[in-house]
């Protein structure tokens, strides 16, 4: 629902660049690349065989906000009874205590299983 609401209010600018025909660029978010030969302000050519195409997408700018006092009664009650289950179902769990958490186990002076050669198959 969030992607709708957020693709709903989206507005964006679609340019193209023609050269006669033939496309030549079309751009969503930044400026379209010219082809080059364009009239320039200071020739004077009579008519330039270029133009550009602007599409203005827009969306919508007016979202009806509610909030929990526009909520009738029962709206209010059910709301409320969802919020609840649905928070009451992260509960923490209690600490755990470790018994051995600071035991440091002693040095191993000689491997016995090496010197006794029995291993655990």
């Amino acid at each position: 629902m969030a992607f709708v609401v957020l693709f709903s209010t989206l507005s964006f600018t679609v340019e193209s660049h023609y050269c006669g025909t033939n496309l030549i660029d079309t751009a969503v978010f930044s400026k379209v690349k010219k082809c080059g030969m364009e009239a320039s302000a200071g020739t004077s050519v009579k008519k330039s065989c270029c133009k550009d195409e602007v599409v203005i997408v827009e969306g919508q700018d007016k979202l009806k906000l509610n909030g929990f006092d526009g909520l009738d009664i029962n709206q209010q009650i059910v709301f409320t009874t969802f919020v609840y289950s649905y928070l009451s179902l992260f509960e923490s769990l209690p600490k755990q205590i470790i018994p051995h958490k600071e035991y440091i186990p002693p040095n191993l002076i000689y491997d016995i299983q090496v010197l006794d050669e029995s291993f655990l198959i």
